[in-house]
């Protein structure tokens, strides 16, 4: 096997590290996740619903200018999902936004989820075929 994986393929990738953050308040969740980044890592959160207006993570994924000679930060990104259970909406969103930031590869993913009522379902299903070999689920975060 070659480093570029079986018969010339690419090499299989390492799965995203990837928490499910619960809490009451979309602030109280996203500032649980901005005391969980890690500098220098390319992340990606997904968050399900509007905004209370206490956004931590809107300036750190919209920066200011560095300072002169000093690199830009990785990407944050930060993708706003319709509220709605994600479990029971037939994971069609989620699915779908899946998908398009696991063809990125960040080093992190978060999912904040609005409700924890099914969060052991989501769980299951993100450990099972496709998701569970590109995803290295972490400990929840509990907001």
């Amino acid at each position: 096997m070659t480093a570029q994986g079986q018969a010339g393929g690419p090499a299989p990738r390492a799965p995203v590290a990837t928490w499910l953050v619960t809490g009451a308040t979309p602030g109280a969740r996203e500032a649980a996740i901005a005391a969980h980044l890690q500098p220098g890592l390319a992340t990606t959160v997904i968050l399900e619903g509007l905004s209370d207006g206490n956004s931590a993570l809107a300036d750190l994924a919209n920066p200011a200018n560095p300072a002169p000679g000093q690199p830009a930060p990785p990407a944050l990104q930060l993708l706003r999902i319709a509220p709605g259970c994600l479990h029971c909406s037939g994971n069609l969103v989620l699915r779908v936004t899946l998908n398009r930031v696991l063809r990125h590869a960040p080093a992190r993913l978060y999912i904040s989820m609005a409700t924890a009522s099914h969060l052991d379902q989501l769980r299951d299903w993100l450990s099972e075929a496709p998701y569970g070999s590109l995803l290295a689920l972490q400990a929840d975060i509990a907001a």
